[in-house]
């Protein structure tokens, strides 16, 4: 939604450059070359960046929201461990017998599997 906001506001503001604009000389792009130019660049740009960004945003919520006592996860640092308590903002996190660490829930990478650290 917000890549048409930004073409339509493109579009308004060459408005008054293309009323002024010359001809344009062999082998340069016109006035609407450049404007479909512009357009497929950003239909690439959003293609490419800014729908699997918002995706992998709207995943990594879903996970945050979705955390309960007893999962096993890893941080974004590396340390896993299961979650022995569930606040708003942060969790606490068994990571051995009788070690506790508090994280905040954004630092969550990844839910594992029960059993996972079992294995490990």
């Amino acid at each position: 939604m917000k890549a048409m906001k930004l073409l339509a506001a493109a579009l308004v503001a060459s408005l008054p450059g293309m009323a002024m604009a010359q001809e344009a000389a062999p082998g340069q792009m016109g006035a609407i070359g450049q404007i479909i130019f512009f357009a497929g660049f950003i239909l690439i740009f959003y293609l490419l960046i800014w729908r699997p960004q918002s995706k992998r945003a709207k995943e990594h919520k879903a996970l945050m929201s979705g955390l309960n006592k007893g999962d096993e996860i890893v941080t974004s640092g590396g340390v896993a461990g299961k979650i022995t308590k569930v606040t708003d903002d942060f969790i606490v996190v068994e990571i051995a017998d009788n070690v506790e660490v508090k994280v905040q829930k954004v630092a969550v990478a990844t839910a594992l599997p029960k059993g996972t650290l079992k294995d490990i």
